[in-house]
C-alpha cells in the first residue's frame, strides 16, 4: 500500500484540544516532527483536520 510522510509545520500551542489529539493519534510529538502512515482513507481524513498544520508528501 502506498506510504505518505507527515511533517509538523505549525506549532500546537492555541490549537483546539481536539486537533492536539489529532497529532497525537497521528504519532507527531512537536515542531519538524515527521511520520510515515500507510495511505488509508482514516488516516488521510485525520490529515484533513490539521492540514493547517501539517505537510503531507508522497512517499
Amino acid at each position: 500500500m502506498a506510504q505518505i510522510k507527515i511533517k509538523q509545520i505549525k506549532s500546537r500551542i492555541g490549537a483546539p484540544a481536539v486537533q492536539k489529539r489529532t497529532l497525537d493519534a497521528l504519532g507527531l510529538k512537536k515542531m519538524n516532527h515527521t511520520v510515515i502512515k500507510e495511505d488509508t482513507p482514516s488516516i488521510l481524513g485525520m490529515v484533513e483536520c490539521v492540514r493547517h498544520l501539517v505537510e503531507v508528501t508522497k512517499d
